[in-house]
């Protein structure tokens, strides 16, 4: 599987750090609340993992399933697969992903948890790709920037393939082409 990646562009370690420096930022921002996490299956799964050992203060944590890719294309659309379980009127919200990359599928949650009168909404995305962008929107908590790119690993995929990579990579074009 490594030998389908081109090159490494996020270390594990360069991932750890970002998760300490975006832990540390929420921590502080939401002191004293009591915000609900919620993750974007399932890309997000091992940032928010990483992610939420460096809030400090109470949070609870649910999940939505979204899609809005087909393969290494985005459709434009969103689908809900799965809902959250919370109670989202009222509360504070840190909607979490792997990567913004056309802004679709963000915009879409959160205009989705602006209906369900949430008393606010932010957003932490691991990865921004702002050349892909294709809607109005940024996110509040940035790991880092990267160019336009077909990345994987570390929850992001191709096919399904590479999320348990523990770094983020390029793939090679052959393998997609």
């Amino acid at each position: 599987m490594k030998n389908d990646i081109l090159k490494t562009i996020i270390s594990d370690s360069e991932i750890e750090q970002i998760c300490k420096r975006l832990g540390a930022q929420i921590s502080k921002d939401y002191e004293g609340k009591k915000p609900i996490v919620i993750g974007l299956l399932k890309g997000c799964l091992p940032f928010m993992s990483d992610l939420v050992k460096h809030i400090s203060g109470y949070i609870t944590i649910d999940y939505m399933s979204v899609s809005s890719y087909d393969g290494m294309a985005s459709t434009g659309a969103i689908t809900i697969k799965k809902d959250v379980e919370s109670i989202i009127e009222g509360k504070d919200i840190i909607i979490v992903d792997d990567i913004i990359d056309t802004g679709v599928t963000l915009l879409n949650i959160v205009e989705y948890f602006k209906e369900k009168k949430a008393n606010s909404i932010k957003t932490c995305c691991l990865l921004d790709k702002p050349e892909g962008r294709k809607v109005a929107i940024e996110a509040d908590y940035i790991g880092t920037t990267i160019p336009k790119e077909f990345v994987v690993g570390y929850g992001l995929d191709f096919n399904g393939y590479y999320r348990n990579l523990p770094f983020i990579g390029v793939l090679k074009k052959e393998v997609y082409e």
